[in-house]
């Protein structure tokens, strides 16, 4: 896959982090039938995000995908396109995360999404709007919470390419 971007803003080597925490994460640019996109607002702390999430033991990359979206959106997907990958390297907390980055649409109606209790307690509210409107909503970077600031530079890199290619096909 390829690698769209790294984010490593401490500029942390691949030799400093042998004891850091790895994880692997499925994330989604989903569209409805309506080409608008699901967003997730996390009210306490001021960002949006796209959805997704940590591949979980046993998962392969489609099955954690379709099940983050299950879980944060309340839709099944069909996955269209494979867009590429995000690193990250978060030295505060000392995790290094790959994020899988696809393009999907919705194949169900939407239902209520099964959060957990973090996210309820984050304030997570489901937006589905323009693609142009989650640019905007993206790229406001006013949160001032640390995941949060990781996760705007993230989703809008994503986003931005993410655009490109579906517009392409």
């Amino acid at each position: 896959m390829r690698l769209l971007k790294t984010i490593n803003p401490k500029n942390v080597n691949e030799a400093s982090i042998s004891d850091w925490q790895y994880r692997k994460a499925a994330r989604a640019v989903v569209f409805d039938k309506n080409n608008r996109i699901g967003l997730l607002y996390v009210k306490k702390k001021n960002y949006y995000k796209l959805p997704g999430g940590g591949i979980e033991e046993g998962e392969n990359i489609e099955t954690a995908l379709s099940r983050e979206c299950r879980e944060e959106l309340g839709v099944e997907i069909k996955t269209i396109k494979e867009v590429g990958s995000i690193v990250e390297y978060r030295s505060k907390w000392k995790l290094h995360q790959i994020s899988y980055c696809f393009i999907a649409k919705i194949d169900s109606k939407k239902k209520a999404p099964n959060f957990t209790e973090k996210e309820k307690l984050s304030g997570f509210e489901i937006v589905w709007i323009e693609s142009s409107v989650a640019l905007k909503l993206l790229n406001l970077r006013k949160t001032s919470d640390y995941e949060g600031k990781f996760i705007e530079e993230r989703d809008l890199c994503f986003l931005n390419i993410a655009l490109l290619e579906y517009h392409k096909k």
